[in-house]
Order: structure tokens, then sequence, then C-alpha cells
């Protein structure tokens, strides 16, 4: 009789499965919504417009978020908390600025009689953009709760489950808005 080595398995924590599961059903709602959008777009009276320069900016404050949320995930794992606390901060200021911009650029429309009424090309780009920012805000929302952690002088469990949790959900929504980016410039 032989005994073999039992070798342990490579399961996925069950927080990450969720989140994958979660951002599995985000793509699938915007891939329908970008669907109807090309579909709605070939249809009498469908007018074009330009992306306002909020939204190229905000693209850029997005992008950098990545990298300090990236940088803050390297950070908690050498535990270099000081550091972590600072970059934890920084993505989450970024992110406010994000959405910040994004009002901006939507205020730039509604300036220029751009409404949901006007046209369904603009109530597209308002429910699509808009739906980005909800998620967005919902990370936010997630990097102001870790930021308190980090910021708590409770004892603390270093498990990095968390902040690789919202560092993936915060790229994801950075890939997503760039998706949609470059999807509003082709298909207008």
């Amino acid at each position: 009789m032989e005994t073999g080595e039992i070798k342990p398995k490579n399961k996925i924590h069950p927080h990450k499965f969720t989140l994958w599961v979660g951002i599995g059903s985000i793509v699938m709602m915007f891939a329908g919504l970008t669907s109807a959008y090309i579909v709605k777009r070939n249809q009498a009276g469908w007018v074009s417009y330009d992306l306002p320069k909020a939204f190229w900016y905000s693209t850029i404050i997005i992008l950098l978020s990545s990298l300090t949320v990236q940088l803050s995930v390297k950070a908690f794992k050498e535990r270099a908390m000081s550091k972590y606390r600072k970059l934890m901060f920084s993505t989450l200021v970024l992110g406010v600025l994000f959405i910040v911009l994004q009002y901006f650029g939507f205020k730039q429309f509604w300036n220029a009689g751009m409404t949901l009424q006007a046209n369904v090309a603009f109530s597209f780009l308002y429910i699509i953009v808009g739906l980005h920012g909800l998620h967005v805000i919902g990370g936010i929302i997630a990097l102001m709760v870790m930021s308190l952690k980090a910021f708590s002088t409770k004892i603390r469990i270093y498990s990095s489950v968390p902040v690789e949790l919202i560092s993936t959900y915060w790229h994801f929504v950075d890939i997503l808005w760039i998706y949609l980016l470059i999807f509003l410039i082709m298909i207008r």
C-alpha cells in the first residue's frame, strides 16, 4: 500500500469569490447597456456629442488612484503602516476628485442643453456614466472604511484580504472607466 502526499487545494477566499461574482454581474450590466447604446445610435434622431475635458482629467485621476491603491497593498504587506495609511487616504482623495470632475463634466453637458429629455443619446450617456459613478461612490465608501481602520488605534488583525479586495474592486472601476471612455469616443 502506497501513501501519497496530500496537497492542499488552492482555494479562493470566499470574499474574493463573492467580489468576482459581483464584478461579473457588473460587467454583464455594462455589456447590456453598451450593446443597447450601439443599437439605439443607429436610429433616426441620434445626436453625437463631444466629451467634456473634465472627463479626460478624471481619467488621469482614476489612473493615479489605481497606482496609489496598488502601492497601498504593497505597503500593507510590507507592514509599512505609515506609508499604507497615506496611500490609502490618497486613493480616497483621488476617488472623490474623480467624482467631482465627473460632476463638472455633467454640469457642462447640462448647461449646453444636453439634458436627459433632450435626446436619447444623452439619456444613455447619463445612465452609463452615472452608473459607473455610483460604483465608484461604492468604492469610495469602502476606501473611507479602510482609511478609518488604518488610522484606528484599536488592535488590528493583519489580514491583507480586505486591502486586496478594495484594490481589486478599485482596479475594476478604473478599467471599466477606461472601457467606457473608449466606447464613448469610438461609438458616438
